[in-house]
Parts: C-alpha cells; sequence; structure tokens
C-alpha cells in the first residue's frame, strides 16, 4: 500500500487568509432530495482560480492565463447543478471512485469472498458504479496547510454501497498555492477489507475550449502500458509502447496518430489507455506523469503523482450531444482526461500493484498538476 507524508489540515477562517487569495464559500444550487450543495472558489496571487462543489467534489471550473496574460477557463464542466445532476454527464470533472476505471465483469473476489458489482460500462463495471462517488453529496471545508489554502471534501461510503465492503470513510483535498499548482490530495479508511482506487476526472482543453485537443502537444512518462481486449479490460501483459502510436515518450501532437488502425485505438475509438509510469523506489514520492501543452495559447500542464500509472482518455464519446458551460457544445475529443490512478481491474489482476486497503491502514495518494506558459 502506498504511504504518504500528508500535511495536518488546519481550518482557518477566510478573513485571516491573505488579500486576493484564499476560499470563499456560496451557494451553488439544491438536490432534488432537497441536500443543500456549495461551491468553494481558490484563489491564488498569480491569477489562477478553482471552483468545486459537494457534489461529487466536481471542479467546475479552472481558470489559468495564457502566454498573453489573459485567463480562461480550461476544464469542462456545466452552469448549473441540476445539469451535473440530471444528465449523463461523463464524469466531468468528478472524483471517481470507489473504484476509478473499469473491473471485469462486475465482479471480484477478496479474502475467498465474491463481490457483484453492477456492470454500467456492459459487460464491466466503471468508475464506481451506476452511482459512484462523483454522483453523490461530499461535505466541503475550508482549510489551508503548509501548501497554502485549499477546500477539504468528506464523504462516507457505507458498507455495502454499490456492492464493496466496508465503510469507507474519504477525504479529497484541494490546495491551490502561487506556484499555480493545484495539489489533490487523497485519504481513506476502512473497516473491513476492500479495494479503492481514487482519481480526479476533469477534461482538460488548455486552449480555453476555442478548438478540439488534436493539436495538444503531450509527453508521457511512460515506456509501456496495459493493452485491452474489446471491452477495454487489460490483458494483464505490461507492453511496450515503443514502435506503437501509444508512444509519447517524446512530445506529440495527439492527433498525429490518432486515427491509426492500430488495434489498441481502434479498440478505444482514440486513445482511452492505462500507461505505467516510470517511478522512483519509494512509493511515497512523486514522480513526473505526464506534461500536456497547448502551442497556440502557451498554456502548459504539468502532473505528477505517487500513483503507478496514468490513463489517458482523448474524450472519443464525446460527441455532441452534452451542452456544457454558456451553451457550449462538446464535440468528439473536445477535452482530455489524465487520470492519475492504478491500474484498471487491478482486482482481477495479482500481477498489478494491489489496491486493496485493509483496516488500520491509510489509504493515501497525491497528485500535483501545475499549471504554465511556454514562450
Amino acid at each position: 500500500m502506498r504511504a504518504l507524508v500528508v500535511s495536518i489540515l488546519l481550518t482557518l477562517p477566510v478573513a485571516l487568509l491573505p488579500a486576493g487569495t484564499g476560499v470563499t464559500r456560496a451557494a451553488f444550487g439544491t438536490m432534488p432530495d432537497g441536500t443543500s450543495i456549495e461551491v468553494f472558489t481558490i484563489a491564488n496571487a498569480r491569477g489562477m482560480e478553482v471552483r468545486a462543489i459537494e457534489f461529487g467534489a466536481i471542479i467546475v471550473s479552472l481558470t489559468a492565463p495564457d502566454r498573453s496574460g489573459r485567463s480562461a477557463d480550461i476544464v469542462l464542466g456545466y452552469d448549473t447543478l441540476a445539469d451535473y445532476v440530471s444528465k449523463n454527464t461523463p464524469y466531468l470533472g468528478g472524483v471517481v471512485g470507489r473504484y476509478a476505471n473499469r473491473i471485469a465483469k462486475g465482479r471480484f473476489t477478496l479474502d475467498g469472498q465474491e463481490y457483484t458489482l453492477a456492470t454500467n460500462n456492459a459487460p464491466n463495471h466503471l468508475h464506481g458504479g451506476v452511482k459512484g462517488f462523483d454522483k453523490v453529496a461530499w461535505s466541503g471545508e475550508p482549510v489551508t496547510g503548509p501548501d497554502g489554502p485549499g477546500v477539504a471534501f468528506t464523504y462516507t461510503s457505507r458498507d455495502g454501497e454499490e456492492g464493496y465492503p466496508g465503510t469507507l470513510k474519504a477525504r479529497v483535498t484541494y490546495t491551490l498555492n502561487d506556484r499555480n499548482e493545484l495539489i489533490v490530495d487523497y485519504h481513506a479508511t476502512s473497516d473491513k477489507p476492500t479495494h479503492v482506487n481514487l482519481s480526479q476526472h476533469s477534461y482538460f482543453n488548455l486552449s480555453g475550449g476555442d478548438r478540439n485537443i488534436l493539436d495538444h502537444q503531450l509527453t508521457i512518462n511512460a515506456d509501456r502500458f496495459t493493452p485491452v481486449d474489446e471491452t477495454l479490460i487489460p490483458t494483464g501483459e505490461l507492453a511496450p509502447v515503443a514502435g506503437t502510436p501509444l508512444d509519447f515518450r517524446k512530445p506529440m501532437a495527439i492527433g498525429a496518430r490518432i486515427e491509426d488502425k492500430h488495434v489498441q485505438l481502434l479498440r478505444g475509438r482514440g486513445y482511452d489507455h492505462n500507461f505505467a509510469l516510470l517511478t522512483p523506489k519509494t512509493a511515497s514520492e512523486l514522480s513526473q506523469a505526464a506534461r500536456l501543452v497547448d502551442p497556440v495559447s502557451g498554456r502548459t500542464l504539468d502532473i505528477a503523482t505517487t500513483e503507478p500509472g496514468v490513463q489517458f482518455y482523448s474524450g472519443n464519446f464525446l460527441d455532441g450531444t452534452l451542452k456544457g458551460k454558456k451553451g457550449r457544445v462538446y464535440a468528439q475529443r473536445w477535452g482530455l482526461c489524465l487520470e492519475t490512478q492504478h491500474f484498471p481491474d487491478s482486482p482481477n489482476r495479482p500481477n498489478f500493484p494491489s489496491t486493496i486497503l485493509r483496516p488500520g491502514v491509510e489509504y493515501r495518494s497525491r497528485t500535483v498538476f501545475t499549471f504554465g506558459v511556454t514562450r
């Protein structure tokens, strides 16, 4: 089980934070059952702003400047809570869990007992099931610590929820500092053995949504990936990226090879694959996962993580039927995801890094998204 030294987060009144920075909170909407949902805005001294809501711990907007200093919202999402609750949203901006990614046939055996999950991505289980962590109300509170101001979201998943064993107490903290780093810390404990694999599912478009992401330059720090079968479940192999269109060890435009007739791209309708990161020897250390560059705006995104993998999804199933913020239509490949996580179907693959969480052990993980510009 990975370990991570996590800073103790202390609640600090917003009034005591430096002017122009910190956390504010406001009403965002009311769920059909009457639950009130708040939005938290984290701002830094360099003009970045992250807004996240208690429903799904969703990042609803993230504004960052381009090389000319012009700010734009670089994540996909909706304007209203009603849209997030009612639409068949493809996990826009949410925390996915209890298990991010797919589990084959919605089944796993743990300590000799078989558990059955929803097959909401037939024939497999995806992102925690019919009502995963992105579709429930979390409780948010402003926090601050050595890394800066942020918001901590907490949620208790009952024993048996979506078929998973154990009462799981989860906390996800978003911190924004003046280095333009968005730090995402995950923490969880369980009273029974269970599987846990949490991830942040924001769709990025560094152009600010002016065009699709095919001209974005991507680098992934991985020399192997997990090939998938026709249902997008890993075969169990760790295959080399060399000689394939999945080789992003050097910067490559996403659209350069996405239409290749390689069997893996045909199965994913583009990129929808887990990459095994070149990680340091100590599991608690951050390692470079990926770098994304929009050559037009100059915006950059660097991702470091304690996780062993990153799922690159190129927005293949966006089809123009979703209307997002300000009525913008999200066409195919209008956003991409870089989901730091353990490997898909790890509960059924003993050769993959384990996702088992046992009582008395703390699940801890960290991912850092660093935003910048090229000149």
